[in-house]
């Protein structure tokens, strides 16, 4: 069956650095269209990024651009978010997504497949 499985989330003071990675399996990967999206407490899941099948176009929500980058490894089924110049503000629970409905899209409907999720929490 189709599993995403993120890892690398944690703890890091503002200012500070995290990658997070989702490795894909029960699908090929390098057909789909990948997504990060994010839930804060209380609050609705929200678009990070995106990347294209073949990892040439991306797209960022406006509260990350030039401080996240989304990158794929289609060898190794496994698409990246690097996340730099953290603030508290980015703490959530952040989660993989695939689809194939979009070339890349920053709509939660686009994406049929989703990772349990990994918490990133920021101190200030």
């Amino acid at each position: 069956q189709v599993q995403l499985v993120e890892s690398g989330g944690g703890l890091v003071q503002a200012g500070g650095s995290l990658r997070v990675s989702c490795e894909v399996s029960g699908l090929t990967f390098s057909t789909y269209t990948m997504g990060w999206f994010r839930q804060a407490p209380g609050e609705e899941r929200d678009f990070v990024a995106t990347i294209s099948w073949s990892g040439r176009g991306t797209y960022y929500a406006g509260s990350v651009k030039g401080r996240f980058t989304i990158s794929r490894d289609n060898a190794k089924n496994t698409v990246y978010l690097q996340m730099n110049s953290l603030k508290p503000e980015d703490t959530a629970v952040y989660y993989c997504a695939a689809g194939q409905r979009s070339i890349y899209s920053s709509d939660r409907d686009d994406y049929d497949y989703w990772g349990q999720g990994t918490q990133v929490t920021v101190s200030s």
